[in-house]
């Protein structure tokens, strides 16, 4: 597979994956964090907002693997 498609494929992914990641969120924000102070839920969404990264770094390293060609 070359480049391109994979950055076509994880592109797509990691929209998919962000959307979701938000909607479980706001879900979780909605049942629990609300009835915490203001100080804890800074926390929790400087925590949340940069969560999303660490599950999607092998999906972002694979994509700019480069071509066996181009090695």
């Amino acid at each position: 597979m070359n480049r391109r498609t994979r950055k076509f494929i994880g592109a797509v992914a990691i929209l998919l994956f962000v959307c979701v990641y938000a909607l479980v969120v706001m879900a979780v924000v909605q049942g629990r964090v609300q009835q915490l102070s203001k100080e804890v839920q800074a926390i929790f969404y400087a925590v949340v907002g940069m969560a999303w990264i660490l599950p999607l770094m092998p999906l972002i390293k694979w994509m700019e693997r480069p071509d066996p060609e181009d090695a």
